[in-house]
């Protein structure tokens, strides 16, 4: 039985938050919100490797211990034909 993105969701809050009960409202609000960010976030990380990776987009780390990102400068132009691309 496979179940949407939405259900999987609200099943992922709840068994990281068993004690956790809300509105239609608040569920959309900050469960799913929650669970979309947590995705977002490792696919950000995986796509920020790639663009390192390949040079468009440079990582330094800051004077705070974490990795801070900047766009090339050098490659405008290659990274102006990806966004063409889109």
């Amino acid at each position: 039985m496979q179940k949407s993105e939405v259900t999987i969701d609200i099943l992922a809050y709840l068994a990281d938050h068993p004690d956790a009960q809300d509105t239609v409202d608040g569920i959309v609000e900050w469960w799913l919100l929650e669970q979309k960010i947590g995705r977002q976030i490792a696919k950000v990380k995986e796509e920020l490797t790639w663009l390192v990776k390949e040079g468009l987009v440079l990582a330094s780390q800051g004077k705070d211990a974490k990795t801070h990102y900047r766009i090339n400068k050098h490659k405008i132009g290659e990274i102006q034909a990806l966004i063409r691309l889109r």
